[in-house]
């Protein structure tokens, strides 16, 4: 670049607001200035980022004609609000998942998309930030295991401690299809090569957090593209505290020539290694550790998209329609109670 690029953080209360900060920095923009509410979260923020300045309001940043993107890992409920305020005080923007909570933010920011002309990122990183999902995502591009029939996913997660509490309200995340879910949508979507797709099924529940009634710690959807191709996905806060990593989020893509198997986060039973790909086809079964191997292009292209007005780092359609799906899976899950144990 040419020019220094600077950006800023607004509203940091998930932590993926760090990954998204030094995933731009990496690739070459600069943070000028963050800002929160919480001062001890800027405080922290801080430790990571010395070099950006602690602004007074979200307003010193958005008057700033020198911030060319907002980045943001504010609550759920509030970041269609900012994307919103940002885009039209001439910012582009980049948000954590899930950006919105309902249609009707979707169909706003939708709106405010087409109406400034602004890019608007979603960091899917389940994908985005796993090398094993962009081998994958490859392999398929190269035909490797023919065309893709079905996409199985389970997302377990580690509930942890110290949760703040707007984590546990459903006005704030949507609900599990729509926070942990919106991930495996846009990866759906992404391995089968569909642009539309139905919900066939879905439910969710709460089956051991009652303290919080309207959290669900479980859900699950099945679903089929446009294509024909077949989907379910499965997502839940039961990974025990003491596991090792977040979840072992894993991914199954069947295909008409074979099998590409994704540990994403720790290969249990086996090598404990990260990035791990299990690959089944005619004349070769092989079990190996993209760690380190494969290219993470997104944030490059997201800074290229941003000063050339380019398409390259992710399809805004795709991005939106992950959360149609996610939002509509949540709203049509069948509620379920938590099943009677027998014993013999």
């Amino acid at each position: 670049m040419m020019q220094p690029f600077f950006f800023a953080a607004v509203g940091l209360a998930h932590g993926h607001i760090y990954a998204m900060c030094r995933g731009l920095s990496d690739a070459g923009a600069e943070i000028k200035y963050v800002y929160d509410a919480d001062e001890a979260l800027v405080a922290q923020f801080r430790k990571s980022f010395p070099q950006a300045e602690a602004a007074k309001s979200e307003e010193q940043i958005l008057r700033d004609p020198s911030v060319r993107l907002v980045a943001s890992a504010d609550i759920p409920s509030r970041r269609c609000a900012l994307a919103i305020r940002a885009m039209e005080a001439g910012k582009h923007f980049f948000v954590a998942k899930a950006p919105v909570v309902s249609f009707r933010q979707l169909d706003a920011v939708r709106r405010a998309v087409r109406r400034t002309g602004k890019k608007y990122f979603v960091f899917y990183s389940e994908r985005l930030a796993s090398e094993a999902a962009l081998y994958a995502e490859e392999a398929i591009g190269r035909g490797e295991i023919g065309k893709v029939l079905n996409v199985t996913i389970l997302a377990p997660h580690k509930l942890g401690g110290g949760r703040p509490d707007w984590f546990f309200r459903r006005k704030d995340t949507g609900g599990i299809l729509i926070d942990i879910g919106s991930h495996q949508f846009e990866q759906f979507l992404t391995f089968t090569g569909n642009r539309r797709a139905k919900i066939a099924a879905s439910s969710a529940g709460n089956f051991a957090h009652t303290q919080h009634p309207g959290f669900d710690d479980f859900g699950e959807a099945y679903l089929r593209g446009e294509n024909g191709a077949t989907g379910y996905i499965r997502a839940n806060w039961f990974t025990p505290e003491d596991f090792p990593v977040f979840g072992d989020g894993r991914v199954v893509i069947t295909g008409t020539g074979g099998t590409i198997e994704l540990r994403k986060y720790i290969d249990v039973g086996g090598s404990d290694l990260p990035e791990t790909v299990i690959l089944e086809t005619e004349g070769r079964t092989e079990k190996f550790t993209v760690k380190g191997k494969v290219e993470k292009p997104f944030f490059r292209n997201l800074l290229s998209d941003c000063i050339r007005g380019t398409d390259t780092a992710q399809p805004t359609d795709r991005a939106f329609y992950a959360m149609h799906l996610a939002l509509t899976a949540q709203k049509r899950a069948k509620r379920l109670t938590p099943p009677r144990l027998t014993h013999r």
